[in-house]
């Protein structure tokens, strides 16, 4: 993968408290990619339904605000801080998961009828509304997933590098992507715990806003990067 471009970003990052999983507060997370030169950085925590923090049988409204916390303090800390911060939202199908962009707080708030789609008519739904979808980390092999699921109709594109998969499974994400012409990005996938590598996508411009990043993808004005770390 080809380095050096002007401005790094974060695609796929977790933050505890909304991310069960995740290991590292918003405050750590951002001084961390602050550290690490990154232009920006993609909150990307698990939504109602996947490994979120809350009782997902709680009232929508209050699992929609708590999910959007700890990305509307990063937006704070990364003002003061000189980082940009953008939103995303990680969902999940039984371990299958899909990294959206674009889609707002209130958004989400309008439309609680997702919860009740099944997941093409969702992904379907949301790209109808102007989201961009990835799929993330498609031939991830763990205890909680059942079996390997695609959608390759319902996605712009594949994480064709992921921080938490190891060379094998994002070497098959990258076929996926090429047979079905899908566009390949990268992401690490942070929850606070980085074993060796960080990947990410490089432009020549720094994106503005989440609606910037759908564009700069689909028009493919980025590569990803991968970089070494110390073991966290």
């Amino acid at each position: 993968m080809e380095k050096n471009l002007k401005y790094r970003y974060e695609t796929h990052a977790h933050t505890y408290p909304v991310s069960k999983c995740a290991k590292t507060s918003v405050y750590d997370t951002l001084m961390f990619y602050k550290k690490m030169n990154y232009a920006g950085v993609f909150i990307t925590n698990h939504f109602i339904g996947g490994n979120i923090n809350m009782d997902s049988n709680a009232d929508y409204k209050d699992l929609v605000d708590f999910y959007f916390s700890d990305y509307e303090e990063a937006v704070k800390l990364g003002n003061e801080i000189g980082i940009d911060v953008f939103c995303g939202v990680e969902l999940s199908n039984k371990g299958t998961d899909f990294l959206i962009y674009g889609l707002d707080k209130e958004w989400f708030l309008s439309h609680p009828e997702i919860m009740d789609m099944k997941k093409s008519e969702e992904l379907s739904f949301m790209a109808e509304q102007g989201a961009l979808i990835i799929q993330a980390h498609p031939y991830r092999e763990a205890s909680y997933i059942d079996h390997i699921r695609l959608y390759p109709r319902h996605v712009h594109g594949v994480e064709i590098y992921n921080g938490g998969c190891d060379g094998h499974t994002n070497e098959m994400a990258k076929l996926y992507a090429e047979h079905y012409s899908l566009i390949a990005v990268a992401g690490s996938d942070f929850h606070g715990r980085v074993k060796d590598l960080m990947y990410g996508i490089e432009t020549d411009k720094s994106i503005k806003n989440e609606a910037d990043y759908k564009r700069v993808v689909l028009n493919q004005e980025f590569r990803c990067f991968s970089q070494e770390v110390e073991v966290q």
